[in-house]
């Protein structure tokens, strides 16, 4: 007689961290979106599922063929220790070498960045950051940006109400 033991698959919950930039979409015009890996210490990936992250004021940069997050802000982890990470310190993304060939190419050309948009937990349990190439807007583009804002908030407003 043979006992046949199987293991428990891990049932992984849907991770609630989403940590966007909001800033970027007001600040440039979006033309390319990419979905990148990051490598990360132990304590950063425990306090980005805590939530403790901002992408503000960051931006990607190509060195020596990889690409680099910089600025990317991860608060410490409250229970490391001695152990515990930079809070801004340059993290690697983890991108296929055409993408980042294809990235650097365009970030040649002026007035083009490459500007994180969003870092977010996949259903895997990985810290995955969406990066995108921009243009920086016009101060007429940004005014036109807030009038159509405001048009839609009147419009949901009206819709309401009828």
């Amino acid at each position: 007689m043979r006992i046949v033991l199987r293991r428990k698959r891990k049932v992984r919950q849907k991770s609630n961290v989403r940590i966007e930039n909001k800033r970027a979409r007001f600040e440039y015009i979006i033309l390319d979106r990419y979905t990148a890996g990051i490598q990360l210490f132990g304590t950063e990936i425990k306090s980005i599922r805590e939530g403790k992250a901002s992408l503000a004021d960051s931006w990607c940069q190509v060195q020596n063929g990889e690409m680099y997050i910089k600025q990317m802000h991860i608060a410490e982890y409250r229970f490391g220790s001695y152990a515990n990470h930079e809070a801004k310190r340059d993290r690697k993304l983890l991108l296929q070498r055409r993408e980042i060939n294809k990235l650097e190419k365009a970030t040649k050309d002026t007035g083009k960045t490459i500007i994180p948009l969003l870092l977010f937990i996949n259903d895997k349990g990985l810290a995955k950051v969406e990066i995108a190439l921009c243009q920086g807007k016009h101060s007429y583009d940004k005014r036109q940006s807030l009038r159509e804002a405001d048009d839609k908030r009147e419009m949901a407003q009206l819709l309401k109400h009828i």
